[in-house]
């Protein structure tokens, strides 16, 4: 047997299992070395084979977790109210959040054209990834005026939850009044947070949530792993 039906019989194998259920979505494959040892094969042959599969969209590969079975896209609803944990909680998934900054600096041009500020007025910054059933599925960053909120830091820090720390901080509701698409590539930094290869398809949000008068409360920025998420368009009250 060549080379070449060696690796592309393994991804069959692989193919036929995934398919009967032995693997689940979600699930981790085994190991290369588990794989060239069930395979009697070297370590490149196996990953000739993945990556034959995750070309075909079978499998994800997730730096330094390892390669898994493809799970279904994400449905998140794009509307005047956009809410991470409910939306991903009525795709039937848990969510979850990894906060990796916070910080209060000026604010760029582009912040303060979104917020109604002037360029370099105090904004505060949350950045992060979100999480369905343990995925990452985005990257954010979300930027608020500091003079509006001048306690926000230490509510998310408390909380966990950047809507439940602006309700604390005052803001009981707010409204999505724009959102802007984009598509691109991940670079190394976010293929890096979002576990997936650089280069692969993003979709990028840039939005603005304003308060029940209109007034803009918040300037976000999402970076959706496109292989993961499908983002729809939903009138909401």
């Amino acid at each position: 047997m060549t080379k070449d039906s060696l690796w592309s019989a393994i991804a069959s194998t692989l193919r036929s299992e995934i398919g009967a259920g032995h693997y689940r979505p979600g699930d981790r494959l085994p190991t290369e070395a588990a794989l060239s040892a069930r395979f009697g094969v070297n370590r490149h042959t196996v990953r000739h084979a993945l990556a034959a599969l995750a070309d075909r969209g079978l499998v994800q590969p997730r730096r330094g977790a390892g390669v898994f079975v493809a799970q279904k896209p994400t449905d998140y609803p794009l509307g005047r109210r956009v809410r991470f944990h409910q939306n991903v909680i009525t795709a039937g998934q848990t969510p979850s959040r990894r906060i990796s900054r916070k910080e209060t600096r000026p604010c760029d041009s582009e912040e303060a054209r979104a917020l109604c500020l002037r360029t370099g007025d105090a904004v505060h910054v949350v950045e992060g990834v979100s999480l369905a059933d343990g995925q990452p599925i985005a990257a954010f960053r979300s930027v608020f005026p500091a003079a509006r909120f001048p306690g926000l830091m230490a509510l998310v820090q408390e909380s966990g939850s950047i809507t439940r720390a602006l309700a604390a901080s005052g803001l009981p509701d707010y409204t999505r009044a724009e959102t802007r698409l984009t598509a691109q590539l991940a670079d190394p930094v976010l293929a890096l947070a979002l576990a997936i290869r650089p280069g692969a398809p993003l979709l990028r949000t840039v939005a603005v949530n304003v308060d029940s008068a209109g007034v803009p409360v918040e300037h976000g920025l999402t970076w959706f792993a496109g292989e993961l998420v499908t983002l729809t368009v939903a009138d909401q009250p």
